[in-house]
This record gives structure tokens, sequence and C-alpha cells, in this order.
């Protein structure tokens, strides 16, 4: 604390989020998320604050279906800063619940709360203070500018029993103190009195003044009693002085404290203004015949904390703490802390702190919907046996914390089989995490996996990035195309399912995870391997478990049950009637080779239902390349036209080549030695698309 007098960052909470308007939804989320926190500090590209981001915004991110991987952007809300160096008594917060603070070079240090506000200038300052009134032996007391008592320990309160008939208040107990008091007050400075007499023993008077924004508000008065052998050790009496004027000094709510019996040894200015009475008409008394309904005599039987209790006091329904002050063994007091002088205004506060709450439960149930799966095992589709038995394995696999390596051909559902495993683990209520080892250039990947520091490189972000590891701390993470992965990047793979730990770019720091690998495929590991494309010891590491995936062409029994479901997923989304599949165009769809799997299926039977003109989808709904191949006009002895054998050539190497390379039509129309707009061309003659894996 600064002096006497408490300032912003005595009492902000430190170590705030920080994100800046280039960071995406899901990466501030995943922020806040990791510490429980609901707000976050908004810097520009010089690291000045302007603003904050909170669950409130998030919400209705969510809630307007912005995408996750969005930026921040200007949806941040714009708020004052306040500086850490600012005392407390000089600060309004008015209608915010929290605001940025920032040190003298306008750099964020912390964030300021109401709640810290209200509650870390209370009770524990009263109890520190009580406490330390009670070791000390010497007796102590504090007087205000008007003579009267505010606080005093129970050494004091006996020696001015025995001394006078009275503990308190502006009479022959506190007349003994009116030279010295009227002395300090006027001076402003401390003063020592040897030999001060009280009745039969002579002490030495310790007083000093406390000093209120420059004004001197009272007197801290300690006595050592003068004998032969005994000595205090004043420096000991000087901090606890200072105690007791930073207390006094810095103290806004309503406390009263009474000793082990009961009676009341210290009551501030604000509790006494709440009762309407002067302390000299207060200390001394047991609380009882003071405060009415009160507990604090109760909470000095069971010694139990009473927190956040409602007391009706002069008409109104005070919100209060009642706790019992321990030291070592010994129960030496309670104190009474008024929280709230109305229960009208808990109401406010607590609507408040409601409102947030839930706001930010829904967020974080957005934030799991997003980062956990939609399949189960459930959504695996299939009769078949090498489908029955897939389903059985994933259940056994699931219990597990093994890798597991999905191999299968592009459009087979590999990432529908991951979700399935994930779903049926002990880690289904945490992330799920994917990663497409393809679609990220080499230099971003490792960035994207194991996250950076600030300044680790041109470009990185303030505050730095978490790592698709971390994120995925107690959960899962996908990744996809593994056999595209550099070998660079594959060492570090290995090293993470060897030491179960990572580390950030530009950090030295190890990080300890849990995570659980699943990894797929739709290359030939072993062919790789060979040409050393792939480490062998890291396929060794991921092929713990196999699910190997099989095409459609090995399962064709699955194929009524398989169209049925994708007909009535299609209709859905689509918003029209379920289609039927008549026997003609049943016989073309279980002949074709189907390169694509699931992805061509589902996509053929999207373009039927888009130009089906009546209830059932028949040869003529489907593309020119699928129904070329059975019977159709034309036909004779088995030959077809011409034209036909070079449009269904034609389409099966364009749907080939897509396949071979992920659909990249560049790559694509290189191998086939025609252009790109060709490619896109044919293409779309012959109704070839990819769509997403349901």
């Amino acid at each position: 604390m600064g002096g006497n007098v408490v300032l912003v960052k005595d009492l902000m909470s430190i170590n705030p989020i920080i994100c800046c308007v280039e960071d995406n939804f899901r990466v501030v989320c995943d922020k806040l998320d990791a510490v429980g926190a609901n707000c976050a500090i908004v810097v520009d590209g010089d690291s000045n604050v302007i603003g904050l981001f909170n669950a409130e915004i998030l919400v209705k991110m969510t809630a307007a279906g912005i995408s996750p991987n969005s930026e921040i952007g200007n949806r941040f809300k714009k708020t004052q800063v306040i500086s850490c160096d600012l005392p407390v008594d000089k600060l309004s917060l008015g209608d915010n619940d929290v605001l940025p603070v920032v040190d003298k070079d306008r750099t964020h240090v912390g964030l300021l709360y109401k709640s810290d506000l209200l509650i870390n200038t209370s009770s524990h300052r009263w109890e520190m203070l009580y406490i330390s009134l009670n070791t000390v032996n010497n007796p102590a007391l504090i007087l205000n500018e008007s003579g009267s008592i505010t606080l005093m320990n129970k050494p004091m309160k006996n020696l001015l029993q025995q001394s006078m008939t009275k503990a308190s208040g502006r009479d022959d107990s506190t007349a003994i103190f009116r030279d010295i008091l009227a002395e300090v007050l006027g001076s402003g400075s401390a003063k020592v009195e040897d030999n001060f007499r009280i009745d039969f023993q002579t002490y030495t008077v310790y007083a000093n003044p406390i000093i209120h924004r420059s004004d001197v508000a009272g007197v801290v008065i300690v006595l050592e009693e003068n004998r032969s052998g005994h000595t205090t050790d004043m420096e000991d009496v000087r901090n606890y002085g200072d105690i007791l004027k930073t207390v006094f000094d810095t103290a806004a709510e309503a406390i009263a404290v009474v000793d082990e019996e009961g009676y009341i040894t210290m009551i501030n200015q604000s509790y006494s203004d709440f009762l309407e009475m002067d302390a000299d008409q207060i200390l001394g008394k047991h609380v009882t015949k003071v405060i009415e309904n009160t507990r604090l005599h109760i909470v000095l039987k069971t010694k139990q904390p009473e927190l956040a209790q409602v007391q009706r006091i002069k008409g109104h329904d005070i919100v209060c703490n009642r706790i019992p002050i321990i030291r070592g063994n010994r129960l030496i007091g309670a104190v009474c802390q008024m929280l709230f002088r109305d229960v009208t205004d808990l109401k406010v506060v607590t609507d408040r702190i409601v409102r947030m709450k839930a706001e930010l439960d829904y967020y974080k149930k957005q934030l799991i919907q997003h980062q956990s799966t939609k399949y189960t095992v459930e959504h695996i589709i299939g009769v078949s046996e090498k489908v029955v038995q897939l389903k059985e394995l994933v259940l056994k696999v699931a219990r597990t914390q093994s890798t597991v390596l999905i191999r299968g051909e592009s459009g087979t559902g590999k990432e529908l089989f991951a979700h399935a495993v994930h779903n049926a683990s002990p880690r289904a209520s945490n992330p799920f995490i994917k990663v497409n080892c393809a679609a990220l250039p080499d230099n971003l990947l490792e960035s994207e996996l194991f996250g950076y520091r600030e300044g680790a490189f041109t470009g990185a972000k303030k505050g730095g990035q978490t790592g698709k590891f971390e994120l995925a701390h107690g959960g899962t993470i996908f990744l996809d195309e593994i056999g595209d992965m550099p070998i660079s990047m594959q060492v570090k793979i290995l090293r993470v399912l060897q030491e179960k730990e990572i580390q950030r770019l530009a950090d030295s720091k190890a990080i300890t995870i849990d995570v659980r690998v699943i990894a797929a495929t739709n290359k030939n590991l072993e062919t790789l391997i060979s040409e050393s494309k792939f480490r062998e010891d890291l396929f060794y590491r991921l092929n713990v478990v196999n699910l190997d995936i099989p095409p459609i062409r090995e399962r064709t029994e699955d194929m009524p049950v398989l169209v049925n479901h994708l007909l009535r997923k299609l209709a859905s989304q689509l918003g029209c009637p379920v289609a039927n599949v008549d026997r003609s165009a049943l016989d073309i769809l279980l002949k074709h080779p189907w390169p694509g799997n699931v992805r061509e299926l589902e996509n053929v039977l999207e373009r039927a239902l888009n130009i089906l003109d009546g209830e059932n989808i028949q040869v003529k709904h489907l593309p020119l390349y699928l129904s070329n191949q059975g019977v159709t006009e034309g036909n004779i002895n088995g030959l077809t036209s011409l034209k036909s054998a070079v449009e269904r050539t034609e389409c099966e190497q364009i749907t080939k080549a897509l396949d071979r390379t992920d659909w990249d039509y560049l790559e694509a129309a290189k191998i086939l030695g025609i252009s790109k707009s060709t490619i896109y061309q044919k293409a779309a003659k012959y109704s070839i698309a990819i769509t997403s894996v349901k």
C-alpha cells in the first residue's frame, strides 16, 4: 500500500487475460475458459488498452452465428481505464462491474472488479487489526478529532475500567489524554510522554497522528508500563500504530468488534452513524444491548462464521458477515461487517452477477458444443459384417487411452469414426480438436500445433498463441491427413507421444499435456516409409489400434440403408420431402465403384433431390456418368455409343484424379494434362463435386 492510502493496485486482479483485435473468437474463448475468467482486456497493435471483451459479447456473437474463427475486430466494449496509483477513495466505477488498470506508461497491469472493491477493503483488514490489537499486550486506543474513542483493545479497556468507572466516551476515561490529544491534533506530529500517571502506575505514552487527506483525523495512543526489568520492542509498537492508522484511514464499511464475552470494543464511524448513536454510547456495552437482532454472541459460542446473512436493523434488512476471531486455539472475539445497508442494494448486485453467470454458462456450453464432437457410434450406418465389427471395435477402443490410427480411402468417413471414439470415451465432455495436417503450410503447422510466445517471429500476435495440443488438454486431438505431415514435424509429434509434453515456439518451458491422439490418413504409410517420407518409429507409435474403414464397393449390402439414411438427412437440410429410390436407379448405384465413397454418394443424392419432379429418384435423375454405366437407350448387344463410353471414362478419370489429390483441382488438372478451366467445366458437366463427410 502507498502510505496510509489504499491504491487501486492494492485491490486489482493481476495477470488479466489479454487479447487483440486480430484474435479470433475461439482463441479468446479458450483463454477465458482455461482460467475460468469472464472478461479480457483488448489492446491495439501498440499494446494500448482500447476496451474489454466479456462473456456478454461472447454470448451475442454465438447467438448471431458468428464463426469461431472470426476475428474480434470491433466487437468489444469501449471503456475508460484507471491508473494503478489512483487512491481507492477517489475512485468511482459507476455502472461498470470491471475496469482495466494501467500503469504510468499506460501499459495494462490488471483488472479492478467492483466485487474486489466491496470485499478486499473489508473484514480481513479489520480482523488483522483486531488480532494485531490483541497480540500486543500494551493498552492501545484510537481517539477521533473530537476526543471520542473509536477503537480500543482489551488491555486498554481493562485499564480504564479499573481506573474510572466507564470504558468509553467523552468523559473522565478520555479526559486523561486531553492534553496529549490537543497537542498532537494541533501539531500533526507524534509525541512521546514519559512518566504519564494513571492511578498508581506510570506509563510512557506514544501518541501518533492519523493523517487522512492531509488532515489530522485522530490519534493512536499506545501505553508502555514503566516497571523494572520490563521492556517493550518499540519498533513493534510503532508498526502496530501504523497498522491501526492504515486500517482506520481506508475502512469504509460499517464494522463492529466484540471481545470474547460479547462486549463491543471497537466500532467505526460508519456503523455508529447507521445506528444513529455516538461511539461513547456504544463502546463497552454488550452487543445485544446495542444492535438489534444481532447474532455475534451466538457466533462466539459456535465459533462458526456466518456469511452474507440478512439482519433487520432500524427497519432495514441489512446483509452482513459475522466472523469469529481466533488466535492460535483461543477465541478472542468476533467481528461484524455490514456488506449492504439494504437488501435492495444486494439485489442489484446479485441480479448483475446472476445475469453474467447465466451468460457465461451459456457461452461455456456453446464452447463445449463447438469443441466437442457431433457424431457417435450410432451415426455409423451399415449392416454389413465389416461395419458391425468396426462399431464393436470402436466401443472397445474408446475405453482405453491408446493412440488410434484410422485408415481408409477419401470419403469413407474417417472423421466420423474419430468422433465416435471420442464420444464413447471418458474424455467425451472435454475438447475434441481437429487439425488437418495437409491444409496448413509447413511453416505454420508447428505454431498451430504447439503455439508460440509473444515475439516468437515477425507477425506473431500480441500475447502469443495457445497451440492445438494445449487446447486439447484433457480431451482428444484428431490429426487428419497425417500422411501429409512433413518429416520435420513428425519428429516433434513423436516426442509428444513419448514424453507427453510440448514446448511453445521461442519458449524454453516444457508444458505437460494429457491428450489422446487419433490420426487418420488415406495414404499407404508403409509405402511412404519405404520412400523415406514417413518415420517408421512414428508409424508404430500411431498404429497401436488400427481402424481400417472399408470403401462402399466392399460393402454393397450397406448401400440401401446408407442411401435411405442420407436421403432423410438431406431432405431435412434442404426442406423437401423424403424421396425413395426406384429399383433401376438403385441397381445403377450398386454397380458404381464409388471412388469418392460416401462423399460422392451424398453429392449424387443431393443433386437428384434438387432436380426431382416426383416422389421417386429414377435413372434420369442420376448424373450422366452413372446412368451410362448400365443398360441405357442406345445400348446394343452390350455396347454403348462411343460418346457415352468417352464420357464415362472422362468422369472416372477426373474423379480418381481429384480423389488422389484430395480434391485439389489444379493438381488434378496437371495429372490429367488439361487446364484448370477444363477440369472445372467437365466436373460441372458430370456433377462431380466434393461435400463434407457426414
